[in-house]
């Protein structure tokens, strides 16, 4: 358990524990930005559909967005654990609140084409790259190793409300009224939350001086050899390339699904990603018990089933029932994938190495969703809408069969992680790496 947050003497190491000051506010920035995120996610492809009509156009987007994470997550990982994660976090929440700024007042002038939108979302998603790896180590230290499971159910809980609940609904009402609406809010909340960062501890381990570094390329490399050694982390990398893949397919065409096959009206469209919203807040309450009682492994698996299964039963038949029902699989699915998934990868990074680890994490678990993104509307348009989503299910069900077996054996013991260099703690009297739990 960490240490209480009432009284510390001056030098004393800071206090861990989601029950913190200092957790509390990093989960504040993240409901806030969370928020914003989740307005901009509805808006862009809502505002996109809505003025083009156009599969190829939102595919565009989409493929846009994700792309960096493909080209740059790996050397922003790196840079992360030479840098101080705060600052990081607090210069990327800046930066992209310029860039929704300068996004609203390209729609106001008329000047927000399909290529404007697509460098604003790519540019956008750079500043991520950053952002998450240093994020993640702000958690891992903010809350320490053994409360990780409660400090990931905390951050998908608010990631859910946020993206996909209060964020859709508040843009779906916004982009009816204009679509700048939506984006300025989106630039204030990355404001806020960078305020909130700046007032974070600097807790986080550092890399040995400048003389003593490795060189960067090297650092690149040891985040992708640390998932290529451990077993446990290979097996994660493989479901996610999956399940972003066929999910990148999925929010592509969902809003241009919900006018064309649906006929549902702007302001409705939101309604959808509720409901999905709601799956996963439903996921990431049961899956804790469920996990202690049956294993993680087993829940993993039986989470991922769900998504696929959500998947193509939401495609399965254009009528609004049938299509709510399915995002509510699918957001169960997502749900209980993610806090369980993500608990299992903390604590297989080895101390000091979080942000190689989690960039490159990203990089191979995202840096492919620009092909689902791409792919969805040319399927769609050799196909249909709506078999698109069958596909996607039926291809995360087959994968899922494969790798089952290796998600249940890698549950069974986790082994301590090694470090993956000497790391010098920025804790005063914390000198040691922080041990994994039992």
């Amino acid at each position: 358990m960490g240490r209480g947050a009432s009284w510390r003497a001056p030098g004393d190491p800071e206090p861990t524990g989601v029950d913190t000051p200092a957790f509390r506010r990093l989960w504040w920035a993240w409901t806030v930005s969370l928020f914003g995120d989740g307005v901009r996610g509805m808006a862009l492809p809502l505002y996109v559909a809505a003025e083009t009509r156009s599969a190829l156009a939102a595919s565009a987007v989409t493929a846009a967005e994700v792309l960096p994470w493909l080209l740059f997550a790996l050397p922003a990982g790196a840079l992360v654990d030479r840098m101080q994660p705060r600052t990081v976090m607090a210069v990327a929440h800046a930066a992209r609140a310029l860039l929704t700024a300068g996004l609203a007042a390209a729609i106001v002038l008329e000047g927000a084409n399909v290529a404007v939108i697509c460098a604003f979302a790519f540019v956008l998603t750079v500043g991520e790259t950053f952002a998450y790896p240093a994020s993640q180590a702000m958690m891992v230290e903010l809350a320490g190793r053994d409360q990780l499971d409660r400090a990931n159910s905390q951050f998908y809980t608010v990631h859910t409300i946020g993206l996909n609940l209060a964020g859709p609904l508040a843009a779906g009402a916004l982009v009816a009224l204009g679509a700048p609406l939506a984006f300025a809010l989106d630039s204030l909340t990355f404001v806020v939350a960078a305020v909130l960062v700046v007032m974070l501890p600097a807790v986080t381990g550092q890399l040995p001086a400048a003389t003593a570094r490795p060189r960067l390329r090297t650092d690149v490399v040891e985040g992708i050899t640390v998932i290529w050694r451990t077993v446990g982390l290979r097996v994660l990398v493989l479901m996610v390339i999956t399940g972003t893949i066929a999910v990148s397919a999925l929010n592509t065409l969902t809003p241009l699904y919900a006018f064309e096959a649906l006929g549902m009206a702007t302001q409705f469209v939101p309604a959808l990603l509720v409901v999905g919203a709601l799956g996963t807040l439903l996921g990431t309450r049961i899956v804790p018990a469920a996990a202690r009682r049956w294993g993680d492994g087993a829940v993993m698996v039986a989470s991922m089933a769900v998504l696929g299964l959500g998947a193509i039963t939401f495609g399965s038949y254009p009528l609004v029932a049938v299509a709510l029902l399915g995002n509510a699989l699918a957001g169960v699915g997502v749900g209980g994938w993610n806090v369980l998934a993500a608990a299992r990868r903390q604590r297989l990074t080895p101390p000091g190495a979080m942000g190689r680890v989690s960039g490159a994490y990203r990089m191979l678990a995202w840096g492919l969703m620009p092909v689902g993104a791409a792919l969805a509307g040319p399927l769609a348009v050799a196909t249909s809408l709506g078999s698109v989503f069958v596909i996607v299910g039926c291809v995360v069900l087959a994968v899922l069969v494969f790798a089952a077996r290796w998600l249940l054996v890698t549950g069974a013991a986790l082994p301590p992680p090694r470090a993956a260099e000497p790391v010098q703690h920025r804790h005063a009297q914390a000198q040691q790496p922080v041990q994994a739990p039992e």
